[in-house]
């Protein structure tokens, strides 16, 4: 399958649109495991167990296991992934951006290394910086295009001079990646859940590719507003909660307090669409 029939394929078996974040921070990690990296894959393979049957995907955020020097870590946990939960797309959240040779290294060590189904990227060097990703079949990535955080505004939120009007940064990208650049079918786009307002423009530019939406949860992002802003019945969304669902308890329930706000998160986002 490729990477968009396996999330229409999870959205549909899970009744959800909620991606699980895997950001691990030992310093926050429940009793006995506090402070340790050694067990972050004891960690992270705790929470993918108790929230495979409630999700969409899985998002584990690269430079969390970089820091710590865990990168074999991450390979287990991948592989741990599709072993255990093989029906849900694993979303490498790496933002890389480069050109030539070394992207099509990113591409290998997000798709060959570790196994991943998609890769966030970031698209500011061109379409040469996402063309080596599009060449692996089947898989995804996603653009950034109108992020959470407040800075984000320092580019995106820019007007560019065009024969098509003045359209803003993140407006052209999301045009670009409905269009031109979307060799393979498989291109989506990062909106955060900050926005809703942005969100809404970017499906009306871009009806067809799934967004990949961060924000909701710590971060303040309305799941409501995201929801309504960015479903449509043929284009998924994936609204990505990470602290919220990670860090639900500082005790040895801690997998259980995930499962309970991972369900409830899910049901949130159900019923703002509508079922």
């Amino acid at each position: 399958m490729t990477f968009i029939e396996m999330l229409l394929q999870a959205q549909q078996r899970n009744g959800s649109m909620l991606c699980v974040g895997l950001d691990p921070e030992p310093a926050r990690f429940p009793g006995a495991l506090q402070g340790d990296a050694g067990r972050i894959y004891d960690f992270c393979a705790r929470i993918v167990d108790a929230t495979a049957d409630l999700v969409i995907a899985f998002k584990p955020q690269i430079a969390y296991f970089a820091a710590h020097r865990a990168e074999d870590q991450l390979e287990r946990l991948m592989a741990h992934m599709r072993r255990q939960a093989p029906q849900v797309p694993v979303i490498l959240d790496a933002k890389r951006g480069d050109i030539g040779s070394t992207a099509e290294q990113y591409a290998r060590e997000a798709f060959e290394r570790y196994g991943a189904d998609a890769v966030t990227l970031s698209p500011f060097m061109g379409f040469d910086s996402v063309q080596p990703y599009l060449r692996y079949e089947g898989k995804g990535a996603f653009l950034l295009c109108r992020t959470s955080n407040p800075g984000g505004d320092d580019l995106q939120n820019q007007r560019l001079a065009s024969v098509d009007g003045q359209p803003l940064l993140y407006e052209h990208i999301a045009r670009l990646a409905q269009g031109p650049w979307n060799l393979n079918g498989q291109l989506g786009l990062v909106v955060g859940a900050t926005y809703p307002a942005e969100i809404e423009r970017v499906r009306q530019v871009a009806a067809k590719v799934p967004l990949l939406i961060p924000g909701v949860g710590a971060q303040g992002g309305d799941a409501a507003a995201t929801v309504k802003a960015g479903w449509r019945p043929d284009a998924p969304i994936v609204v990505a909660s990470s602290r919220a669902i990670l860090y639900a308890s500082a005790g040895d329930d801690f997998a259980d307090a995930a499962r309970s706000e991972a369900l409830r998160t899910r049901e949130l986002l159900q019923s703002a669409r509508g079922g």
